[in-house]
């Protein structure tokens, strides 16, 4: 016997079974979507909404070929970035560097002019003291080949410095030659007061 259905039985049966259809077929599109194959969320959100289902902010470069490229060259960026800042803190470190040595070289060449002229005026006096040396021996000879109360008259009119020179450069004349000095005899016809203060001065060292 051929089992009949009533209409109204199957009625139930085709909405539900179109109902499931239309279940797994938006599940599907949903998963997809969501596996980014596909967008169909602007499609279904005001549904989604009223479910209670917020929307999923698409990725911006998730279909971007170049993704990894950019990626690559952010990193390489930011490396950049990195070697120009150490770059630019060396830079400072060698300008200060250079200060310091421009500094000494300052420095250097000031102790070194200062020492040119300390020579030169070392020199300078040097060449006085020999000229003086020479005009001195030459006097100490003049006086010494004359009698002595002549050399005596010359001596008096001496200021006590010179008097001092010429009597020591004298003695050191006759140590040297073995002669006798007339450094005593000389001294013997000055003035008895200033040949006391001469003799008193010659004992002196010259930075007493």
């Amino acid at each position: 016997m051929a089992v009949r259905y009533s209409k109204l039985g199957a009625i139930p049966q085709i909405i539900l079974l179109l109902l499931l259809i239309i279940g797994l077929t938006v599940g599907g599109l949903l998963w997809f979507d969501y596996l980014g194959l596909i967008r169909v969320q602007d499609t279904f959100a005001p549904i989604l909404g009223l479910v209670g289902v917020e929307r999923r902010e698409p990725f911006e470069d998730a279909d971007d070929v170049m993704l990894m490229d950019r990626l690559r060259l952010g990193a390489l960026q930011e490396a950049l970035e990195l070697e120009m800042e150490e770059i630019a803190e060396q830079r400072v470190v060698l300008e200060n560097r250079r200060a310091e040595l421009e500094q000494m070289a300052q420095v250097l060449a000031s102790s070194e002019e200062e020492l040119q002229e300390r020579e030169v005026s070392l020199n300078e006096r040097l060449r006085q003291y020999e000229n003086r040396r020479a005009v001195l021996e030459q006097n100490s000879r003049y006086l010494t080949s004359m009698r002595p109360n002549e050399a005596v008259r010359i001596l008096e009119g001496y200021d006590d410095q010179l008097l001092i020179d010429t009597l020591r450069v004298t003695e050191e004349i006759a140590r040297e030659t073995g002669t006798v000095s007339l450094v005593s005899v000389w001294l013997s016809s000055l003035p008895p007061e200033r040949a006391a203060d001469i003799q008193r001065k010659m004992t002196l060292r010259p930075d007493d």
